[in-house]
């Protein structure tokens, strides 16, 4: 047999550890994990409190009642509101499942001119801001829109309305349809080909193929996926607030704004009722997800052999599918990216004003003047890149922990590390918001950052452990088992052999996490005070006061930091940003 160098390695790592310290691992397992659960904890217990009682948990004198559920369901239009946020999650779903699932397919299973460029440009919704996307498409698509205008200048009116429930919903589905793309993707590339080229032997044509074979082992992809994308509509804030509240359109979120952040007398029973309801159907979508996945054995087809299924032939499809392709990654990715970016250059950006005439860096200027505007510019990277840092030191310690430790309640922690995925953005930032308020010795923490990056790390767990669980289960335990046969406990094995070797995905959850952290506004919008604001928060207080022009220079340094992170962590460190 021949020698094994990565053994010997490991084997002379472990004879230089140092002697391990009794109890050690213990108070490493046992402190993380009660960590973990205060964190996740912190803004569900205050929220589900709060709503049991007759006024502001903070106030004195306050009494037990099961007033606020009557009340809420009582509340004058709140039937409505339900109604048209079921309505919006379900176009948004429907829409979101129909483009990601053609896209899966056009480019990823087609032989299509410029599949693949199609492909990269059609993620980039996913990367930024739902509340950066919003401001896109008014600027183009809206009343006063620049497309808008041209095309009522030429034809007399526009034919579309993005201040309705249909209107909100596709800009929501293209924003989410990447999420379909991806799930479909990945399914696509690990399906075994022979299926398909028994019905092209039978002399099943193209579309037969898909429609028959193809589409159906796509099912638990699509499926999946639809419930995500039903929560993530569900838990949408900036599109219902930009268009909807305008057109008197409430969904649940726009109400717990409303009645939350937006109020002057803020009802805190009646925020942490609604807070309570959508967490609860969250609870339930996010339990039926695992279910899902749990249940699709009968379309497992992946076999032995490693075979690259054939691309469909497209023949005299090829080009015209090319056209309507590029047509609506123009129009729905580019376009409105594009004009945003470009309203920051100008002054007045219509059809009916030379472009020339009306450039200028005065938005620049002014966002300089202002020092909330760098303000927030600045808390936004201080935010990413210290909470991106904690929170990945954090997920580190849970992954190995969870899936290299023997500690007795890793299963247990597993799940509350994951549980984050149900609570929505607008639920923990209310939670936080009232333990803050609750427990004593934190109003301190309340107007600064700190509040910020501790409620971004709670709310982003999940997301930095995608990145991390999947390195951390291929690699062999016979790496770290060497270094415990040579005496060292659990945690020295873990630090100076698990957590390097975990190197690269540590760096790729750490881009991941301050790309995320980056664009956060949900979640921000409930806690920030003067002093602490974010991008993403003045984002939205310069859009209520009328300030197009320093909206849109704002939202083109939020995309171009995210499209330089992106771009450099593809490139640099080969990282795939999903998240």
């Amino acid at each position: 047999m021949s020698p094994d160098p990565g053994g010997a390695q490991t084997a002379a790592i472990a004879d230089a550890l140092p002697t391990p310290l009794p109890g050690r691992d213990t108070a490493v397992q046992y402190g993380m994990a009660l960590l973990t659960v205060i964190l996740v904890a912190a803004p569900l217990i205050p929220v589900l409190y709060q709503s049991l009682l007759d006024r502001a948990l903070y106030d004195a004198g306050q009494q037990f009642t099961l007033g606020n559920f009557g009340r809420l369901f009582q509340t004058n239009g709140f039937g409505l509101v339900v109604w048209n946020t079921v309505v919006f999650a379900t176009l948004t779903t429907v829409i979101s499942q129909t483009l990601g699932t053609l896209a899966a397919v056009l480019f990823g299973r087609t032989d299509m001119p410029a599949a693949r460029l199609f492909g990269e440009l059609f993620l980039w919704p996913i990367y930024l801001s739902a509340l950066v996307l919003s401001f896109g498409w008014y600027t183009i698509y809206g009343p006063a829109g620049y497309l808008t205008l041209l095309t009522q200048d030429i034809f007399g009116d526009a034919p579309w309305n993005l201040y309705t429930l249909p209107g909100m919903a596709m800009i929501a589905g293209v924003s989410q349809a990447p999420v379909a793309y991806i799930y479909c993707m990945s399914s696509a590339t690990i399906t075994d080909p022979s299926l398909e080229e028994a019905a092209r032997v039978a002399g099943a044509g193209t579309l037969r193929t898909l429609w028959r074979i193809t589409l159906p082992l796509l099912l638990p992809a699509i499926t999946y996926s639809a419930v995500l994308n039903f929560t993530v509509g569900l838990e949408l804030l900036a599109i219902p607030l930009v268009f909807g509240d305008p057109a008197g359109i409430t969904v649940l979120t726009t109400f717990l704004y409303n009645n939350g952040v937006a109020s002057a007398r803020p009802d805190h029973g009646l925020v942490a009722t609604a807070a309570v309801l959508m967490l609860i159907v969250v609870c339930v979508l996010v339990w039926l997800q695992g279910r899902l996945l749990g249940n699709t054995r009968r379309f497992v087809t992946l076999g032995g052999k490693a075979t690259r299924p054939r691309p469909f032939r497209l023949n005299r499809l090829r080009w015209p599918l090319c056209l309507v392709s590029a047509i609506y990654i123009l129009a729905t990715v580019v376009a409105p990216i594009g004009v945003l970016v470009l309203r920051s250059f100008t002054s007045l950006l219509s059809p009916m004003a030379p472009l020339a005439e009306v450039l200028t860096l005065g938005n620049f200027t002014s966002m300089l003047e202002y020092p909330v505007y760098l303000r927030s510019i600045w808390n936004s990277f201080l935010v990413s890149a210290v909470g991106g840092v904690l929170a990945t030191a954090m997920i580190a310690l849970i992954a190995i922990i969870v899936l290299r430790s023997d500690f007795r309640w890793r299963g247990p922690l597993h799940y509350v590390a994951l549980f984050p995925r149900a609570v929505p953005g607008v639920v923990a930032g209310i939670g936080f918001f009232y333990a803050f308020a609750l427990v004593p010795g934190l109003g301190s923490l309340r107007n600064t950052i700190w509040i910020l990056i501790i409620a971004f790390t709670m709310h982003y767990i999940p997301v930095g452990l995608g990145a991390v669980a999947p390195m951390l289960m291929q690699m062999s335990p016979d790496l770290d088992r060497a270094a415990r046969v040579q005496g060292s406990d659990w945690w020295t094995a873990s630090r100076r052999i698990v957590l390097p070797l975990m190197r690269p995905a540590l760096v790729a959850c750490f881009i991941i996490l301050f790309i995320t952290f980056f664009k956060e506004y949900t979640t921000a919008i409930f806690l920030f005070a003067p002093g602490s604001e974010v991008i993403g928060t003045t984002l939205l207080q310069a859009w209520t006061q009328g300030e197009v022009g320093l909206v849109s220079a704002l939202a083109t340094v939020q995309v171009l930091v995210i499209g330089i992170c992106v771009t450099a962590a593809r490139a640099i460190f080969g990282v795939k940003l999903y998240g």
